[in-house]
């Protein structure tokens, strides 16, 4: 039997998917930074973003409970602010723009899930932090499309081309 295909239905994101806080990693680290933009170069306003990351020490271990939720309505409030999880969750403003407070990953990569409009399945890609044998082993012109710049001490940008002459490099783990 055949899978059934993906349809796109939306995007619904905006309604029930982002939480309070869901760009809040890790205070006191780094903030990563960037647009999402379409084929044409145009800012995607209704993205989301997930992320995963290892913490500062290297271990990908998610810590459940970290959300904290309204004990009568069930509504999510934020992180507890203490538990290290590796997730976060962030959807694009009317500018395409998102932001992400964490900390520098030991392995050097957080990796990124991006769903939008028009994308019949979701693109995984990773933003580097760092140097890496898997980045490495790119042309110059497609690793530079997956390490993200800093700006400044603390702060990197890292901009997601789904189309395009600039297109993100996307993996393919299927």
């Amino acid at each position: 039997m055949n899978p059934t295909p993906s349809q796109t239905v939306g995007p619904f994101y905006g309604y029930a998917l982002p939480f309070p806080g869901g760009g809040d990693i890790a205070l006191g680290g780094i903030a990563v930074h960037g647009y999402v933009y379409d084929g044409a170069g145009e800012p995607v306003p209704d993205a989301l973003l997930e992320f995963w990351q290892a913490d500062s020490r290297g271990q990908v271990r998610g810590a459940p409970g970290s959300l904290r939720r309204d004990p009568t309505s069930g509504a999510v409030l934020g992180r507890d602010g203490v538990t290290f999880t590796g997730f976060g969750r962030v959807a694009t403003d009317r500018d395409g723009h998102w932001t992400l407070r964490t900390v520098e990953p030991a392995n050097g990569y957080i990796s990124v899930c991006v769903f939008a409009r028009g994308l019949l399945r979701h693109l995984y890609t990773r933003i580097y932090l760092g140097r890496d044998a898997f980045l490495d082993s790119l042309p110059p012109e497609r690793r530079q499309t997956l390490v993200a710049l800093e700006e400044r001490e603390g702060v990197r940008r890292f901009d997601i081309h789904l189309q395009g002459e600039k297109e993100t490099v996307f993996l393919d783990f299927g």
